[in-house]
């Protein structure tokens, strides 16, 4: 609950350089305009749960398409089911898009298998029905990608599938290799444990193996079927790297030696890279390329409460790498409602966001008389330097415990090194299932496991 007014001087600082945010599209213009000769552009959100901030991404992304030219949108979301909606969007697969979107099975499927993502792949779909050139080597569709390791079974299937059809000794080798799983195929978190204890030998060795066996015949590959051939490659690649990372990363959930955050989003960040390198092949130049995932994934991790634990992520290994190069966009929200469960594996709810904390990024917007708005965070001014000052700011993930608020959804940051912009909406609508009615009751505490973010 708010307790007390913060000083006065920051709030008219803010509401002076606050600029509208969220009923045109031309109110982004300031993002749109900073986001050219960019190379990444990361949009993040408060939440996985909020309507209003898949609404401003889309919007953004359909402006970075059209008027800039960018080629690709990767998502925090695992290949296999990103690469179905590529194939979609491309014209590579038959179907309606919310069809495609059954794909999205693995908890929590509403942050994929939703109204506001429906409506933006429909879109793509047919902007790149219209737009691209015809001809035998056509311009590259703006493609779907996923940048997640949460899919280890499924890419181990996606890896035999494809070599069944170009190589099956390749692919009898395959199933060998991953044989090794064949115990735990159905709980890499059971794998996870054993290994990463010791109970049970690693898959390690066979996995990197295949993967090496992989790359030596990429040519061969590639050379299958033209740009298809690469495509598909490349999917089946990236699948084999998934095994690889995966397998490291639920070893790394039971190991008193390493830091699963971090080997997550390191896979996210080479995945982005190689999704990069790809594009490069393909198109004979720099890609520029659009991320949406969490704040947490996306903003800066040095800047926040993050680094103090050792943690890093995407948006901090972009910023380092990348510089001006790459351009990061924050979310946050204030009150209203969002979707999200009461524990891990859970159904979606329609929850209460609770009022912001005292001291909070999120109670200091909420004294701003415009409610939605965009702050331009990259220039040094009042505003900016008021704002450096550490606060806590909110982060809502598929799970969310109001009744532990401050401990679960609450870390410090400060904003300006954290984010290039931040886009605020004061009160926020939970994002629309598009199968199955929300619950509506409120469950207990549990602990969430592997993360809520």
């Amino acid at each position: 609950m708010m307790q007390y007014k913060p000083q006065e001087n920051i709030i008219a600082a803010i509401a002076k350089y606050a600029q509208p945010a969220g009923s045109a599209l031309q109110e982004y213009d300031p993002i749109v305009k900073a986001a050219n000769g960019k190379q990444f552009v990361l949009l993040g959100e408060a939440t996985h749960g909020t309507a209003e901030f898949y609404r401003a991404r889309a919007q953004i992304t359909r402006r970075l398409i059209e008027e800039q030219g960018f080629d690709a949108v990767v998502l925090e979301a695992d290949w296999p089911d990103a690469y179905a909606v590529n194939r979609y969007v491309t014209g590579k697969q038959e179907g309606t898009a919310q069809q495609t979107l059954e794909v999205f099975e693995r908890f929590p499927a509403w942050m994929w298998r939703n109204a506001e993502f429906l409506h933006f792949i429909e879109w793509l779909e047919s902007y790149n029905r219209e737009f691209r050139p015809p001809g035998p080597r056509r311009k590259q569709a703006v493609g779907i990608y996923g940048l997640d390791l949460y899919s280890l079974t499924r890419s181990i299937k996606a890896v035999v599938d494809y070599l069944e059809r170009v190589d099956p000794m390749a692919a009898a080798r395959a199933r060998s290799r991953y044989s090794c799983f064949d115990q735990f195929i159905d709980d890499p978190q059971a794998y996870g444990y054993a290994a990463g204890l010791g109970l049970t030998d690693t898959c390690e060795k066979q996995i990197v193996a295949q993967l090496v066996e992989m790359q030596r015949r990429s040519y061969d590959y590639m050379s299958l079927n033209g740009l298809i051939g690469e495509d598909e490659y490349f999917s089946a690649e990236q699948n084999a790297r998934i095994v690889q990372h995966a397998e490291e990363y639920y070893r790394s959930l039971f190991s008193r030696h390493a830091n699963s955050w971090n080997v997550r989003d390191k896979h996210m960040y080479e995945t982005l890279q190689d999704i990069s390198l790809h594009l490069r092949w393909v198109l004979g130049r720099e890609p520029k390329i659009v991320v949406w995932a969490h704040n947490s994934h996306l903003g800066n991790a040095a800047a926040t409460a993050m680094a103090v634990r050792g943690e890093y992520n995407i948006g901090q290994l972009v910023r380092e790498v990348e510089g001006r190069n790459a351009l990061a966009v924050g979310f946050s929200t204030c009150r209203g409602t969002v979707t999200a469960a009461s524990e891990w594996d859970g159904v979606p709810e329609n929850k209460t966001i609770m009022e912001p904390f005292a001291g909070s990024y999120e109670e200091l917007f909420s004294y701003v008389q415009e409610k939605n708005f965009i702050l331009d965070l990259r220039e040094p001014n009042e505003m900016v330097d008021l704002l450096r000052e550490p606060r806590l700011q909110r982060a809502i993930g598929v799970v969310y415990h109001p009744d532990t608020e401050r401990a679960s959804h609450y870390y410090e940051a400060r904003l300006p090194e954290q984010f290039d912009f931040l886009i605020h909406f004061d009160t926020t609508t939970a994002v629309e299932p598009l199968d199955g009615r929300l619950h509506w009751e409120r469950a207990e505490y549990e602990d969430t496991f592997p993360f809520g973010l």
